[in-house]
């Protein structure tokens, strides 16, 4: 009997180290009085429990996963393992007990229902279509327009087109057409080929609805002309072909600039972001991948040039390992940071992590951005906003910061700060709304998204930057 039960809680141990499992709290508390009750059961027979901490790491991690979620036995097979310790050998508790058949009969039941309950809620924290679904619940309306209701219900750019590429992603093409012609109705003019996309829309001080500014931002624009071009391909479908094509070209004549004693770089916006000899850059706005792929539809346009230089920007505006949101370049002066790093800069690492491991810009920008993975071997939680020389300003940053860091730490090979991340991640899924946060914000969830999304394999990029889905390898 005592290896019937040893097995039982020793695959509850297995299935919370497997990668495609995860768990809500109800299930860690069963599997924790489980265990507890084989404790007391296999004491009785000269056989204990032991639990020790596989290493500082995991007690760390643990006591910062009561804190956050205030049970102990969430944490329990996160940061424990279970070994085997015969009666007045080793340390660990030697305590008898009488055997009782309830005893024996209560183990069953909770053993046999915990292990249900595990594999019925399999991945309900980590289910990426569920999130999609409660995402386009939560901050979309019958227009199709993603609304972030922390900002006056404001509609932008960036939001339409972080929609587009997960609606690509989850297959879900009425959306994506929805979220076209919702873009192109009312940022563009009804045009995409012909006007950049406005990148602020909502509620004017006249109480009318309308663009708030007409200005353009270039990180949105090339999502949605690379998110065209990859749905063009996905769905066979020349019209988005056509549109992503011409609107990958007006960002070319309207958005790039040719900087003397740097390179070709994508400026921030149409207008504003150039004042002589002067230009301000964003690392977070040119993600390398996205630029191949680009550069494979478009050989002849600036595209390659552009990520040539992605490598250096990242350097740029990181000279401590520390992402920064913005960075100037001057003459004599090279690229240097104007602005601490934070919610821009979040997804500099976020990009990072999802370059296909082969490309050979990798691990150069990887570098350029340790100073993340250090802060974490000493603070469970990334900062939230962190000076150009490695100051901390804010320490605690939202969930989304922990989901974008998933993989970063991945391609780094920092396994147990990713663990920790993920376990950050889960502790915070709302199953009331099926979002992530208390309250689930917009731009979190966005990040959610893009970081598990990659984590768990729903999308991935190639060296050239083509995207590849799990339901296109599925078909």
């Amino acid at each position: 009997m005592s290896c019937c039960f040893i097995s039982v809680i020793s695959f509850l141990v297995w299935l919370n180290q497997t990668r495609d499992f995860c768990f809500n709290n109800d299930a860690h508390v069963l599997a924790h009085a489980a265990c507890k009750t084989l404790v007391r059961i296999e004491s009785s027979r000269r056989v204990t429990c032991a639990f020790k901490s596989t290493s500082k790491q995991l007690t760390r991690a643990q006591k910062r996963e009561e804190q956050n979620i205030g049970c102990g036995g969430a944490s329990l097979f996160a940061d424990w393992r279970i070994v085997e310790v015969a009666q007045g050998s080793g340390s660990g508790p030697q305590r008898r007990h009488n055997l009782y058949p309830d005893e024996i009969m209560r183990l069953n039941t909770i053993s046999t229902f915990a292990i249900i309950m595990l594999v019925s809620t399999r991945c309900s924290a980590q289910d990426w279509s569920s999130l999609w679904k409660s995402y386009c619940a939560a901050f979309m309306d019958n227009q199709i327009r993603v609304i972030d209701h922390d900002a006056g219900d404001r509609t932008t750019s960036e939001g339409q087109a972080y929609a587009m590429f997960f609606a690509l992603v989850a297959n879900d093409r009425p959306r994506f057409d929805g979220l076209l012609r919702w873009t192109e109705g009312n940022l563009a003019s009804g045009d995409l080929a012909t006007h950049l996309p406005a990148w602020l829309w909502g509620k004017g001080p006249n109480n009318k609805w309308g663009v708030l500014d007409g200005n353009s931002a270039s990180d949105a624009d090339v999502w949605i002309a690379y998110s065209l071009l990859e749905a063009g391909a996905a769905w066979k479908e020349p019209r988005y072909t056509a549109t992503g094509a011409a609107l990958a070209k007006r960002i070319a004549a309207e958005e790039t600039a040719q900087i003397p004693a740097f390179g070709t770089a994508l400026l921030p916006g149409a207008k504003g972001f150039h004042n002589g000899d002067v230009y301000r850059l964003n690392a977070s706005y040119v993600p390398l991948q996205i630029f191949l792929g680009l550069a494979h539809e478009q050989p002849d346009g600036p595209w390659r040039q552009i990520a040539n230089q992605i490598p250096a920007v990242v350097q740029g505006s990181s000279p401590n390992g520390f992402a920064s949101d913005w960075a100037e370049f001057r003459p004599g002066k090279g690229l240097t940071p104007v602005s601490p790093g934070s919610y821009d800069a979040i997804r500099v690492y976020l990009w990072a992590g999802m370059l296909d491991s082969g490309t050979a810009e990798r691990n150069s920008i990887l570098k350029s951005l340790s100073g993340m993975a250090r802060a974490l071997y000493t603070n469970a939680i990334p900062p939230a906003k962190v000076k150009a020389d490695g100051t901390v300003e804010d320490p605690k940053s939202p969930v989304g910061f922990s989901a974008a860091l998933l993989p970063y730490l991945e391609a780094l090979g920092e396994s147990n700060l990713e663990t920790e991340q993920m376990s950050r991640v889960q502790s915070e899924f709302n199953s009331k709304n099926g979002l992530y946060g208390n309250p689930g914000r917009y731009y979190d969830q966005n990040l959610v998204l893009f970081g598990l999304g990659s984590k768990l394999h729903q999308f991935w990029f190639d060296l050239q930057g083509r995207l590849s889905t799990k339901w296109q390898q599925s078909r």
